[in-house]
């Protein structure tokens, strides 16, 4: 199957309690009313099959938002999103693992989570741990990880369940030269059969080694879009 991620007058509205805390609608309903802020509003785009996008912009521009909303983590406030495919994401270093399991146990655990069946995901572990990188490591518990070790590990339980979709929110920066060879060369192997990619950070030569198209987001609102060295230049010149 090939991946496809559009949207059209995508907004998304974060609510807060008096203290200033993210709260869902329900939880702002049962605490007394704080501010809102949108997280993102009108965005439009479409990614076909093939393409690999990056998202660029400064910290609180909606980047990992956007990532949460192709996901399906976040719910929209408004427009809508299209996403076909399955979605292999990696939007944070720790999300999803569960310290006191092994490499292994959590990589079953997050196959099931993804959808798979058990036998399924039984089936992929092996190919995960080699794919990871991470030898004998794979059967320690995930507290004993570094950073980079627990990149390792997320990149590889969602790049063998063979995701239409991946997303890649800021994990270059926990990662060693030779593994982000290795995630760059399974983004375009991925892109090479249809899916697509969509990856933010501020590692830019990173991005453009696997995206040839950027959006620039800035203040939850598409302020550019079009091909990578164009929207970094207008970015960066942005930003003085």
């Amino acid at each position: 199957m090939s991946g496809f991620v559009g949207a059209q007058g995508l907004g998304v509205l974060f609510r807060f309690d008096r203290q200033r805390r993210v709260v869902t609608p329900a939880m702002a309903r049962l605490r007394r009313a704080g501010p809102t802020v949108w997280g993102l509003r009108g965005v439009d785009f479409a990614v076909g099959p093939g393409e690999g996008v990056a998202l660029v912009g400064p910290s609180g521009s909606g980047k990992t938002s956007l990532l949460r909303l192709i996901a399906g983590v976040l719910l929209p406030d408004e427009g809508r999103i299209e996403v076909s495919g399955r979605v292999g994401s990696l939007l944070a270093v720790q999300a999803g693992l569960m310290p006191r399991l092994t490499g292994r146990e959590n990589a079953m655990l997050l196959g099931v989570l993804a959808g798979m069946s058990p036998p399924q995901t039984r089936a992929s572990l092996e190919a995960i741990k080699d794919r990871s990188g991470l030898g004998d490591a794979f059967e320690r518990a995930v507290s004993s990880y570094s950073m980079g070790m627990r990149a390792r590990l997320g990149f590889a339980v969602a790049d063998c369940h063979g995701a239409d979709v991946l997303l890649l929110d800021e994990v270059h920066e926990a990662l060693d030269h030779e593994f982000r060879e290795t995630v760059a060369e399974r983004a375009q192997a991925i892109r090479g059969r249809g899916g697509i990619v969509v990856a933010a950070g501020h590692d830019h030569p990173v991005l453009e080694g696997m995206c040839e198209r950027a959006i620039h987001l800035e203040n939850g609102a598409v302020a550019e879009d079009g091909p990578f060295e164009r929207v970094l230049e207008g970015y960066l010149r942005s930003v003085g």
